[in-house]
């Protein structure tokens, strides 16, 4: 298990290259998947400053919970199909929002937050949850980050 990350600097790529082997050797030998998903917020909240990472999880068939998170305080429940985390788990698609005021039914547990990244989290099919990301600026993700944050989430 690594001891720090080795924070880098450049561009989104390369921090997410520099990134990626270190999340993998946090994860490496700890079975315990919420120890799990609370270092991948912290690693990638460190890393790249956001406002806000963390998991909802499926806790009944309409409705995600808040699992683990880096950030202020969130939203503790999200109806299936509402909001861009609801959004997405009801699609099964990455849901990328460069203006969270523009976005259809946006749930604001911030008002800090301006642009939003969510991802569904599957395991052999079955969707565990969102991983989603909100940021202090508008237009912050995009597709480099989408199949880095996927590649992210499969280490799981």
């Amino acid at each position: 298990m690594a001891d720090d990350l080795t924070i880098v600097q450049g561009t989104k790529e390369e921090q997410y290259r520099n990134l990626l082997p270190q999340i993998e050797a946090l994860l490496h030998g700890e079975s315990n998947i919420v120890a799990n998903m609370a270092n991948v917020c912290a690693a990638l909240k460190e890393q790249f400053g956001w406002l806000w990472v963390g998991f909802y999880l499926v806790d009944t068939p309409e409705e995600l919970v808040l699992g683990p998170f880096q950030g202020p305080v969130a939203c503790t429940r999200i109806k299936k199909g509402r909001g861009v985390c609801g959004t997405s788990w009801a699609t099964n698609s990455i849901q990328i929002v460069p203006d969270v005021h523009a976005f259809p039914g946006h749930i604001a547990c911030s008002s800090a937050s301006l642009s939003e990244i969510v991802l569904p989290w599957q395991k052999n099919g079955e969707i565990l949850g969102v991983l989603d990301v909100d940021a202090a600026s508008y237009s912050v993700f995009d597709e480099v980050d989408a199949s880095y944050l996927t590649k992210i989430l499969a280490l799981l």
